[in-house]
């Protein structure tokens, strides 16, 4: 998925620069808007957990949120060892 992002964007980079046209925003601001728009998502799951009255924990943060705005899955729990 990484691979085929940023081949995506070299090659918008390509047709831009064949065009003579400048990207429409420095890649710095526009990869915080991104940025900006992953953690927007995460505002609706938030607010309908304290309309609900369910409580906000970190573990659950981690679990829901943190995977969705980073791209990277949470990690599996470890298994239990039998004695």
């Amino acid at each position: 998925m990484y691979l085929i992002s940023i081949a995506a964007g070299v090659l918008v980079g390509v047709i831009y620069a064949l065009i003579n046209v400048r990207s429409p925003a420095p890649p710095a601001i526009a990869l915080l808007g991104l940025l900006g728009m992953l953690m927007g998502e995460q505002m609706v799951p938030i607010a309908k957990r304290v309309i609900a009255g369910e409580p906000l924990s970190s573990a659950w943060f981690a679990k829901e949120c943190v995977p969705k705005i980073t791209g990277v899955a949470p990690a599996a729990p470890e298994p239990l060892e039998k004695t």
